[in-house]
């Protein structure tokens, strides 16, 4: 990664430390500023300064009716927009006391794994070109596409879907899908193997990555990391098996886990995981049941308005008894796996149309501390790798 030299200021603040200032405008860096203090070139500070996309979106949900929070929500990580608001509505169907039919829960765990997929391939092409390799960029972008298209194909939309509704979601799945998801499939799993040569084993990558940025399992938990970051590091913690939701209780597939907990380690861990989210949506376009894709309660409802959208060629709107939901005063949370680990939703209704309270916590505002007890000790120059290697995603942690 080519630092600018805009955005960089110094200054000696001992005589033998150099503060760095990176960021916020650095493209690499994302809407955030480190403050980084050096012996040398070793790292002996870095400060994470996060903020700068801070966009309310807790208090704005609050003005809002209860659909119209998705998607705002989206907006934290777009290319992993279903993950990301799952938990949403884990959370209001709870308050509503309402479950998805089954084949809306198999319809969901699909997208979100296609969702998944798209993120880690997009995850990879930062990875690559913070590390100066141009190609990986172009290839792991490229390879996206694949997914993102198959998303599109499924709910409309490239990547903010608001595909989901409170008790299922709004399309079922189209004719012809399977085969191509299927195709997809096949195709990444070639490409998987064609990344072994050309980045997971390359020594030039692999002297880059491999030892370093270590996080061992007993600082991962103690700093509470999520996701692909803690089981890299050999913490066996995934969401989708501690509180399966959806389809996933149904399904078979493996959590993997390295050991190593290095910058080589979080990139494996990911690549696994595309395998598997392959493995799950598989069995899930194999294993789903026939039925309504909607609760019963919008059923009636739903149906009417998708009959009034191919009637009007897309015109209708979804009715205001949907949209001005009123769920019992009560208070519910929910917990779902996203792309970048573990998203909390905490909410509170008062019988009103609106969340009385909306409370978020996301994967990357939890992995945030890793800047500051990862980079110290290193040089310099594996800073991009660390923070490539971490999946980091500044508009995520903001919110």
């Amino acid at each position: 990664m080519t630092i600018p030299a805009q955005a960089i200021t110094t200054r000696r603040i001992a005589k033998d430390v150099l503060e760095l200032h990176v960021g916020p405008q650095h493209p690499g860096s994302g809407h955030m500023r480190f403050v980084i203090r050096l012996d040398g070139d070793i790292m002996v500070e870095v400060d994470p300064d996060i903020g700068f996309v801070h966009r309310t979106m807790e208090k704005l949900a609050e003005n809002r009716e209860w659909l119209k929070a998705q998607p705002l929500f989206e907006r934290m990580a777009i290319l992993d927009a279903a993950n990301v608001t799952i938990g949403y509505f884990l959370a209001l169907e709870k308050l509503l006391d309402i479950e998805p039919p089954p084949r809306a829960k198999y319809i969901r765990t699909i997208l979100c794994e296609i969702s998944r997929i798209a993120s880690h391939l997009y995850g990879f092409g930062i990875l690559g070109i913070f590390l100066g390799h141009s190609t990986a960029y172009m290839w792991f972008f490229g390879d996206r596409e694949v997914f993102i298209e198959l998303a599109e194909r499924l709910t409309g939309q490239r990547l903010t879907y608001s595909f989901f509704l409170p008790g299922g979601v709004r399309r079922d799945i189209p004719t012809g899908f399977k085969d191509d998801f299927e195709k997809a499939a096949r195709y990444i799993e070639k490409r998987l193997k064609e990344y072994e040569a050309i980045f997971m084993n390359n020594p030039v990558i692999r002297v880059r990555v491999e030892g370093v940025g270590v996080l061992t399992k007993d600082m991962a938990v103690r700093l509470g990391v999520v996701g692909p970051n803690a089981r890299a590091s050999g913490v066996k913690h995934d969401i989708r098996v501690e509180e399966p939701y959806d389809a996933y209780p149904e399904l078979d597939f493996e959590v993997p886990v390295y050991k190593e907990g290095d910058a080589l380690a979080r990139f494996l861990q990911r690549v696994d995981e595309i395998r598997e989210s392959l493995k799950i949506i598989r069995q899930a376009l194999k294993a789903m049941p026939n039925g309504p894709i909607i609760h019963e309660r919008y059923l009636r409802m739903y149906t009417k308005v998708m009959k009034e959208v191919l009637e009007t060629q897309g015109r209708a709107k979804i009715p205001a008894a949907m949209i001005n939901l009123r769920p019992p005063a009560g208070e519910a949370y929910a917990r779902a796996e996203a792309a970048r680990g573990e998203y909390f939703y905490y909410l509170v209704s008062n019988g009103g149309t609106k969340p009385y309270r909306a409370r978020v916590v996301s994967p990357s505002f939890r992995n945030v501390l890793l800047f500051k007890y990862l980079m110290p000790g290193y040089r310099l120059a594996d800073f991009p790798a660390i923070y490539g290697s971490l999946d980091y995603f500044p508009p995520e942690a903001d919110r």
